[in-house]
């Protein structure tokens, strides 16, 4: 009897390991911090100087995981928030970054919630500075103006479909509007196809983002904006150029549509043991405002980048944002500027775990 208790007692634990092992939950995050010093950074042109949080990416923690189902095919999740790390404070809603769940098998992936979207997980291996709060333009331009130009990095109320086909990734991301005046109101749509092999990158993304119907005119507002982007590698360098195009055409009466056009090109060295060395230009082509108007900003970014460890980094970037026609603008997506021009300089160090 007691040899047979032992058995079964074994033979469970054996099956509950088996079981445990097919499943697998990850606790993940990244936490970046650092010292920003610029110039023209107050209303009467003082510098300023500041911790800042996320200064080559932004700090986030988050819990995925994956259930093997059989036959190829796994369930998977995803919940992911923001961290700002200058207070420690929640950045958003508790996973404004993620939030969702899915099946992943050989057709590819399909999650359902809050997530990224095709588009930005497209675009975001096509940028030189890898869309660093300090400093890049690739999600938007600076925030000063009318507009800043970019794409919706994330859709809530989303189904995603992600799959590969060879050398092919493509993607497509359906946003539900949830409106009571019909399916297209609020409606969000997104797309993209990459291509790489042999050191080339190829890629384009499209993507609609709906308003609500405006009564008056019975039109919506329509956003719709694409990208077309080039990499190539070869030994330790790496070369980028994208173009994105904006425009907003609005529902409301007597309002002028909103075009621009944004480019940026970069280049990455790795030659030297643990360092990358980064430069990068982006420029927006302002189209929406009278001649003599348009601010038309420029943006330098120069990064060194050295690694600790494969999970540390520490980097110094700096940077130089200039505009046309006396008009304002400064480096910050987020933070309008106060002169014609600004300078900045960020020091910091990032840890991944």
């Amino acid at each position: 009897m007691k040899k047979s208790t032992l058995a079964m007692a074994a033979a469970a634990c054996a099956l509950a390991g088996a079981a445990h092992a097919q499943s697998n939950v990850q606790v993940y995050g990244l936490i970046d911090a650092g010292v920003e010093s610029a110039s023209n950074a107050t209303p009467t042109g003082g510098s300023k100087t500041s911790v800042i949080s996320g200064g080559m990416n932004t700090s986030r923690w988050g819990l995925r995981g994956t259930e093997d189902l059989g036959g190829g095919l796994k369930a998977v999740f995803q919940l992911e928030g923001g961290i700002l790390l200058d207070s420690g404070a929640q950045d958003g809603p508790l996973f404004k970054r993620q939030a969702n769940v899915g099946l992943e098998g050989s057709f590819g992936r399909v999650v359902i919630g809050r997530s990224f979207t095709s588009v930005y997980d497209t675009v975001i291996s096509y940028d030189p500075m890898g869309f660093a709060p300090y400093y890049s333009w690739a999600t938007s331009g600076p925030a000063t103006g009318p507009g800043k130009y970019g794409f919706t990095t994330a859709f809530d109320n989303l189904i995603k479909y992600t799959g590969s086909t060879g050398n092919f990734k493509y993607g497509a991301t359906y946003g539900m509007g949830e409106q009571t005046t019909g399916q297209s109101d609020s409606r969000k749509v997104a797309g993209n196809v990459a291509y790489a092999a042999n050191g080339l990158g190829l890629m384009a993304t499209w993507e609609r983002i709906n308003g609500n119907t405006v009564a008056v005119t019975g039109n919506r507002d329509e956003n719709t904006v694409y990208h077309l982007g080039a990499s190539y590698e070869t030994g330790p360098f790496k070369f980028w150029g994208v173009m994105r195009d904006y425009k907003l055409v609005s529902g409301k009466a007597a309002t002028a549509d909103v075009k621009a056009t944004t480019w940026w090109t970069g280049v990455a060295y790795k030659g030297i043991p643990n360092t990358t060395l980064t430069g990068a230009v982006y420029r927006v082509n302002v189209k929406n405002v009278a001649a003599g108007k348009d601010a038309d900003p420029t943006m330098f970014v120069a990064r060194y980048r050295y690694a600790l460890s494969k999970r540390t980094d520490v980097y110094v970037a700096a940077a130089y944002a200039k505009s046309k026609n006396g008009q304002l603008t400064g480096l910050s997506r987020d933070d309008a500027g106060f002169d014609t021009n600004q300078r900045g300089v960020v020091t910091g160090i990032q840890h991944r775990f």
